[in-house]
């Protein structure tokens, strides 16, 4: 079960944004074979706003590109299912994929929230990578503590956002939250290459040269 945003601005700022294409090809890559059955989902339903500088030639790799231009493909992100219609029930995994408008769909999400302890309850794994674990930031277990508490793990740095020159259009940086929430965040020594943690059956990546390497971590696990 695949996760994308349905948000194409940063809030009030009308700066595009939406889901950073990257983040979902080379995770859905690594398993598009008959051995597995992946369905995507957004928030609302419908068209996956992609951002657009993820479509740019310094950031579209030729996996990508492949898939872009892939129109089956990108019908399933043109079409996409709301969550709401999602039943966490039939999955042994879900990943969030990032892209800056995540951070303003995903974290207060009901859906997300209840798929992520379903999944985790029925010892599936969760994963995210880049800004999609913002949905985990405010998923709390059954006796009120944050998921994330105690837990290693990474994420976009504050260092990354800086670089990419969206810390001022952002709702809040996703690495001081995690630490608010009493994760056990670390990341890669040096900005924009691949990191990955796994903390039991939750699994993220840092930023977006991480998909790949998740996707890997959750197949170890699965054995």
């Amino acid at each position: 079960m695949i996760v994308n945003t349905s948000s194409d601005f940063f809030g009030a700022h009308y700066k595009k944004t939406g889901l950073w294409l990257g983040e979902l090809v080379h995770f859905y890559n690594y398993f598009n074979d008959s051995n597995y059955e992946i369905d995507l989902y957004n928030i609302s339903g419908g068209n996956t706003p992609i951002d657009p500088v993820s479509l740019s030639p310094a950031m579209l790799d030729k996996t990508t590109k492949a898939y872009y231009k892939d129109s089956n493909f990108m019908s399933l992100l043109q079409y996409a299912q709301p969550i709401s219609e999602a039943n966490p029930n039939d999955y042994d995994c879900i990943y969030f994929t990032g892209g800056h408008g995540v951070m303003y769909d995903f974290t207060d999400n009901q859906y997300i929230q209840e798929a992520v302890k379903q999944i985790y309850d029925n010892g599936g794994i969760v994963a995210a990578v880049c800004h999609g674990i913002a949905a985990l930031v405010n998923v709390k277990n059954d006796n009120g503590r944050f998921f994330i508490d105690n837990r290693e793990i990474t994420g976009f740095s504050n260092t990354e956002e800086l670089l990419a020159k969206r810390n001022k259009y952002v709702p809040y940086k996703l690495e001081t939250k995690l630490k608010s929430r009493g994760a056990q965040y670390s990341k890669a020594t040096l900005p924009f290459r691949p990191y990955v943690k796994v903390s039991d059956r939750l699994v993220t990546g840092q930023n977006p040269q991480s998909p790949k390497q998740v996707a890997q971590a959750i197949e170890a696990l699965w054995g």
